[in-house]
């Protein structure tokens, strides 16, 4: 186990240093424009909570001296910039955001294949075998309630899908979009999947479910902050967004469903079109490795490492502590047009009843 992190952490470092050169500059402005010359530079679109984009993109530029910029997006604004920005790439790798997401930057032409050599750690089930994209951490959807706010309608912490259409929870519910956010795709798709992928099934849920939600912000952790400020009674994200705003303080209570629970694998990939394309492979190859990953608690972030060198945070909630569903992270990806499509056409806009 050793001899294999310390070779995923000499390929890592190897390609990096291949690429510096004397005079690099430190210090990156992290507006997303890169201050640097080609070989020193990098621009990530960064689909992750603002802290852990912030303490990556600095403890690479600290470790390589590549001036490394990013611009913080959800993975539906992420997919969409690249998408405009398709013919003149602003962005050389695309860092965060579930699988689901960059299999449709594969469709949509804006990723470009590169199989990592550090990727030889990551399993099989966690990355694309043609190189599109390799999982960097996974993430398992759960409901995070504040405390204070179920005393007052009188629930115990919700721990089944069906417990979110009671009538007590109505507008006390929030989850993010998913035409804009992993997290609500993630929560979609698993109803899609438990519903035995019978969409009208599925969206006769939805609709239901629609009654008792107050907002569909854009991004997958808003809903957790919407809770712990009492804004709502539950959000419906993923679990280590809860963690870190137990760990800062919020009253708020970290449940799952008992008839299974959806989960994302984050990815990086290669942006077709990569100014800093050489540097970017660097910085994919660091990413996956198991150093990178043991990251993740210092900037206050809890998700389940993929590399299997890596050392999860007591915290964290792993996949083998929650009963999961039995989803296709390549289907998943396929049917995202089709199911966000019909959600945002029956549901978000749907009056309530």
């Amino acid at each position: 186990m050793k001899t294999q992190r310390m070779l995923s952490s000499v390929i890592a470092v190897g390609a990096v240093t291949a690429l510096m050169m004397t005079g690099c500059s430190s210090g990156g402005d992290q507006s997303g424009s890169g201050n640097g010359s080609k070989a020193e530079s990098l621009t990530i679109a960064c689909a992750n909570q603002e802290d852990l984009c912030q303490y990556m993109a600095k403890a690479y530029q600290d470790a390589t001296g590549v001036s490394t910029n990013y611009v913080r997006l959800s993975g539906g604004e992420a997919l969409a910039r690249l998408q405009a920005s398709k013919d003149n790439p602003e962005f050389d790798v695309w860092y965060g955001a579930g699988a689901d997401q960059h299999i449709a930057g594969v469709q949509a032409g804006v990723i470009e294949p590169y199989i990592s050599p550090a990727a030889e750690d990551i399993p099989d089930k966690f990355k694309d075998a043609e190189g599109n994209w390799v999982g960097i951490y996974g993430g398992i959807v759960g409901f995070c309630s504040n405390s204070d706010k179920l005393s007052e309608i009188g629930l115990p912490a919700p721990t089944s899908w069906n417990d979110l259409l009671k009538p007590e929870y109505k507008q006390e519910i929030a989850v993010s979009h998913p035409g804009t956010s992993s997290t609500a795709y993630t929560f979609l798709w698993t109803l899609y999947v438990l519903n035995g992928k019978d969409e009208d099934k599925t969206f006769d849920y939805m609709k239901r479910f629609n009654n008792n939600v107050l907002q569909y912000p854009k991004t997958g952790a808003a809903p957790g902050q919407m809770a712990g400020r009492a804004e709502v009674t539950t959000g419906v994200i993923f679990s280590q967004d809860c963690v870190k705003y137990q760990k800062e303080g919020m009253p708020l209570e970290l449940t799952f469903p008992d008839e299974g629970s959806g989960y994302e694998i984050g990815a990086v990939s290669l942006v077709k079109g990569a100014v800093h394309l050489e540097t970017a492979k660097a910085f994919m190859d660091w990413s996956i490795s198991a150093d990178a990953q043991d990251l993740y608690p210092k900037a206050n972030s809890y998700q389940i490492p993929t590399n299997p060198n890596a050392t999860p945070d007591p915290a964290v909630v792993t996949f083998d502590q929650v009963k999961l569903i039995d989803g296709d992270v390549v289907e998943a990806g396929e049917m995202k047009p089709q199911l966000v499509d019909r959600f945002t056409n029956e549901i978000a806009t749907a009056p309530k009843e």
